[in-house]
């Protein structure tokens, strides 16, 4: 697993505007719309996490609906591979397989195109937040249903206090920015 000191990308918090009761009392959201605008915030997001796994061999990038539409994408570019969407159910048109899972209270569920990902293909997770982890977990299960390894998992911030690295023990984690609070 990479050194997460190696490199500091905090000056990126700058961009990221911070909205307390959001959505709902207590939470303090970190919007990252005010990050993506600026044209330099955007290039050292999509910069350092492709910069983090350059040399991962990656075939594929998957993003989750749908802020990891938004770095998804340009990551795969940069690391010359495909993308592939995982979306909430009934959005893609094609079969797909599903999983479900808890979130603090209830569940979700995340779906891919079952021809999505060929037997293993080395996949990337991109994803704008990891929180808890549920969601990144979702993924990472649908990437090995279909046969995939993954070969490492990318986010822009991080809440460590939420523990969600916990659950992704088995993956090489990436994130630019972490909150402790």
């Amino acid at each position: 697993m990479a050194d997460r000191t190696a490199v500091s990308y905090d000056g990126l918090k700058e961009y990221i505007r911070e909205i307390p009761d959001y959505p709902k009392p207590g939470i303090l959201f970190y919007d990252i719309t005010t990050l993506i605008k600026e044209k330099a915030g955007l290039a050292k997001v999509i910069d350092g996490i492709s910069e983090h796994f350059i040399n991962y061999k990656v075939d594929l990038v998957v993003g989750m609906e749908a802020r990891g539409f938004i770095f998804g994408p340009a990551v795969a570019y940069r690391l010359n591979a495909g993308f592939i969407p995982i979306r909430k159910p009934r959005k893609l048109p094609g079969e797909t397989v599903k999983h479900t899972y808890k979130l603090e209270y209830g569940e979700d569920t995340l779906e891919i195109h079952k021809d999505a990902i060929q037997k293993a293909q080395r996949v990337l997770v991109v994803d704008d937040l990891l929180a808890t982890g549920g969601t990144a977990v979702a993924a990472t299960e649908l990437v090995k249903q279909l046969g995939g390894s993954v070969c490492g998992i990318g986010f822009v911030i991080e809440l460590d206090f939420l523990s969600g690295r916990d659950k992704l023990k088995d993956f090489d984690v990436f994130s630019l920015l972490h909150y402790d609070k």
